[in-house]
């Protein structure tokens, strides 16, 4: 009894005094400041820079930020990279939450090889995964070629450089972004939850559905944000699984920097590019924080 008194209670961590309170503010401040240089040097800066140069080229311009709007082609662009973003984070949720929920069923030591190839795929460099497709689906690719050997197929079809092969190369680049957050949630829930709803005469699905997959809301907002953030900004696949018609953003602003020397509007579109994603990025949070399983991490 001693002993659990003389303990210092949960809510003593916030007392003063407590080990919450053990440093001054001098010092956390201290620690603290690399970190904020780091993110006003790397982050905030650039981008003041990005917003300066689309509006101020020298004086206040809107031109940029009207060609946009004005030219339909822009729009285009816009259009078809949010929506390859969103396709890309779908397949990738649909195809990588039962991988983590196979994962986490497994034993420490399956789990650990299961977790070890995850990792090997996401260490492979991008490039090399985006020629490994170029060969899968091209012309005289693996794929026609098993296709017309099996007689399913007269002709080669056009399985590359259009948007589904750009979907299919991306979504297979960013799915351990999506598989490790949901299967780090998976882990964290106690199974004792899913023991007890069963043995109050809940199925295997009801249990599923009212335990871990509310309570793994986390993990898919995790890997909901990644996939479709980095989806937003990819520029090596897209440029070389897709064609001139699957132009995205990224792409885009490559050239109008690098070809065409118009620095302004490439300033804008990345503007506009950012601002897009920190708003869906709001309304992803917005729209998982209704679950209870989400809410109770806050």
């Amino acid at each position: 009894m001693a002993d659990v008194a003389s303990r210092p209670s949960d809510h003593s961590l916030g007392r003063p005094g407590g080990p919450a309170s053990r440093y001054s503010r001098a010092l956390s401040f201290s620690l603290i400041g690399p970190l904020l240089l780091l993110l006003l040097v790397g982050f905030l800066y650039p981008i003041a820079a990005l917003i300066k140069l689309s509006l101020f080229t020298p004086a206040l311009d809107f031109t940029a930020y009207r060609k946009i709007i004005e030219q339909p082609i822009y729009l285009s662009v816009m259009a078809r990279t949010f929506r390859i973003a969103l396709s890309v984070t779908i397949a990738s949720f649909v195809l990588g939450y039962p991988v983590a929920l196979a994962m986490a069923s497994l034993k420490r030591r399956l789990a650990a090889v299961a977790t070890a190839a995850v990792f090997i795929a996401l260490w492979s460099p991008v490039l090399v995964r985006s020629y490994a497709w170029i060969v899968l689906l091209q012309r005289n690719g693996v794929v026609n070629n098993v296709l017309q050997q099996l007689g399913l197929i007269e002709a080669p079809l056009k399985l590359i450089y259009n948007e589904g092969a750009v979907i299919l190369a991306m979504t297979h680049v960013l799915l351990p972004f999506m598989i490790l957050p949901i299967f780090a949630a998976l882990r964290s829930i106690p199974q004792e939850y899913v023991c007890a709803a069963r043995s109050l005469g809940a199925g295997a699905t009801m249990a599923f559905l009212r335990i871990t997959l509310p309570l793994s809301l986390p993990g898919i907002f995790a890997g909901c944000v990644m996939c479709f953030i980095l989806a937003l900004g990819f520029y090596i696949t897209p440029a070389l699984v897709g064609g001139p018609g699957t132009l995205i953003v990224a792409t885009l602003i490559g050239q109008q920097a690098t070809v065409l020397l118009d620095w302004p509007f490439a300033a804008a579109l990345s503007t506009i590019l950012v601002i897009a994603t920190l708003t869906m990025v709001l309304v992803f949070r917005k729209a998982f924080s209704m679950s209870k399983g989400f809410a109770s991490v806050d």
